[in-house]
């Protein structure tokens, strides 16, 4: 499969509003509503691209933790499947560094990541090691990244359309009633499903869903995306780096990064470093031009390491297939912020 520059430009208008009408896109791409649909439906089918909506990761309302781990190398395929099985642990990813695998996880709270992740991680054979950075800030994520292949007036069409983000202040998950918890499996695995979609799923009235479907998009707790596979991206390379930004200089730090165009998140952390950066590149020999663009953004930063990615196996949630494209697997934390 091809990814047209058509194709391009409708994955960039859902990176900029994932749950954006057809009829609405259509204005911005000039293009008739059933001929994106059917161009979405295209992609999605083989994988090339996908919408999901994922646990928000604040840490002001929830745990979003960065855990490294080494295993034995026999068990290596062993130790990454059972990982992945793990809801908690969104995204797993094999590293060429002196850690193994990298994984995200998000939980509602400490007390809940060492009950359901750490845990598994002292019972999974082969499993030698484990090391854990906790998010202290989140600056940006993958959420914020764009294609950017969209013209300057299409841009400024879609900024008109784009809904405005509207959220209860401070709601936590844990303050959502398990029926609209109920909604958040769906929308992880299509996080363009309407209320209609859910409600015949779960056997509610639409009326009544839409209302649930409504706090949950107000809450703040999710975030959606569209994903596309990294191998139609044009930068198939990623990479992390664990830095050290001086204190008080993380906002000012962050702010440099973001006018970095290839940055996929960066965040403030607790552990050997303080500071974590992952970029897509073009190439390897991109590495270095990153790093000095890191060093010239971001006074006084000390780079400690860098470490390049051989293969994401899960991102938020998704089970991807050796060539990046999405396996139609979505193993997901549904009923996270649920009461015990």
């Amino acid at each position: 499969m091809e990814l047209s520059e058509d194709d391009l430009a409708l994955i960039q208008v859902l990176q900029a509003s994932p749950r954006l009408g057809w009829a609405d896109a259509a204005k911005v791409l000039d293009v008739h509503a059933t001929t994106l649909a059917a161009r979405w439906d295209r992609l999605t089918s083989h994988g090339a691209a996908w919408v999901t909506a994922h646990l928000a990761g604040d840490p002001k309302q929830m745990l979003l933790a960065y855990v490294a781990v080494d295993c034995e190398m026999n068990r290596r395929d062993s130790v990454t499947a059972q990982l992945a099985a793990v809801p908690e642990i969104v995204t797993v990813e094999e590293a060429a560094s002196n850690r193994d695998l990298m994984l995200t996880v998000i939980t509602r709270s400490l007390e809940e990541f060492s009950e359901k992740v750490v845990s598994q991680l002292k019972t999974i054979e082969g499993l030698t090691k484990y090391q854990v950075a906790l998010c202290t800030r989140l600056h940006s994520s993958g959420d914020d990244w764009r294609l950017n292949v969209l013209s300057r007036s299409q841009l400024a069409t879609l900024r008109t359309l784009a809904p405005q983000a509207s959220q209860e202040s401070g709601l936590a998950a844990g303050q959502l009633p398990q029926s609209h918890l109920d909604l958040l499996p769906f929308l992880s695995r299509d996080g363009r499903a309407t209320a209609a979609d859910i409600a015949r799923a779960l056997g509610r009235h639409p009326a009544t869903v839409q209302r649930q479907l409504n706090r949950v998009l107000a809450s703040g707790i999710l975030s959606f995306r569209c994903e596309i596979a990294q191998r139609y991206s044009s930068f198939p390379v990623t990479c992390q780096w664990f830095v050290n930004v001086p204190a008080g200089q993380h906002e000012a730090a962050a702010a440099g990064i973001r006018t970095i165009s290839n940055v996929r998140l960066s965040a403030s952390t607790t552990g050997p470093t303080n500071f974590v950066i992952i970029m897509w590149l073009h190439t390897l020999a991109d590495v270095m031009s990153a790093e000095l663009a890191l060093q010239q953004k971001v006074p006084g930063i000390e780079i400690v390491e860098s470490a390049v990615m051989l293969r994401t196996v899960k991102r938020v949630g998704w089970m991807l297939k050796e060539d990046t494209t999405a396996s139609g697997a979505v193993v997901h934390a549904g009923n996270l912020g649920a009461a015990d």
